[in-house]
């Protein structure tokens, strides 16, 4: 299967037949950095710690640091960056290096797309996968464009994307061809 990047349509004046595009953060590099180093000063404090200054404190200190570190660097790398992939009957939503969390959006459920220009994580309570009750959910990875899809039951899913503008005409395209082929049946 080809793979267009850029959501230009086939010499045929189809949409192409997969498009992709990313985003990423590299802000949170540094978080994740945090997070291995409360992780390493856990490990330090479990290894190199005298016993004779009290057992409770000195488990309290290594369960706080590894807790805190696993929670940094698990939860930051996994949105370090972003990948959105739009088949002829699906938007993927991919998180971090190993693709968690991930959403799958059937195209069916879409009733329209459009860009937002400027998405922030103040916007949204922070970055990474989040839900707000008066806006729907989103991932948010960077500041900047991103894509909105709303679904016919109103909910309404954003996601920071580079390019998102030719990610919504790839979607746009789709559901127009999703209602071409429903009225012809």
């Amino acid at each position: 299967m080809r793979h267009h990047d850029h959501g230009k349509p086939t010499a045929h004046g189809q949409p192409p037949e997969v498009w992709t595009g990313r985003a990423h953060n590299r802000v949170q590099w540094v978080l994740a950095v945090a997070g291995a180093a409360c992780l390493a000063l856990g490990v330090d404090l479990a290894v190199d710690s005298p016993w004779g200054s009290g057992l409770a404190p000195l488990l309290m200190s290594v369960i706080g640091c590894v807790t805190a570190g696993l929670l940094m660097l698990f939860g930051t790398l996994a949105f370090v960056h972003v990948a959105v992939r739009v088949d002829d009957e699906v938007l993927e939503v991919r998180c971090g290096h190993i693709g968690l969390p991930r959403r799958r959006i059937p195209l069916s459920d879409v009733v329209h797309a459009d860009v937002a220009h400027k998405v922030t994580p103040c916007q949204w309570g922070g970055w990474g996968y989040r839900w707000r009750p008066e806006k729907g959910t989103a991932v948010v990875v960077r500041r900047g464009e991103g894509l909105v899809v709303r679904l016919g039951d109103g909910r309404v899913f954003t996601v920071t994307v580079d390019d998102a503008e030719a990610a919504v005409r790839v979607i746009r395209d789709r559901l127009r061809l999703i209602a071409a082929r429903a009225s012809q049946v």
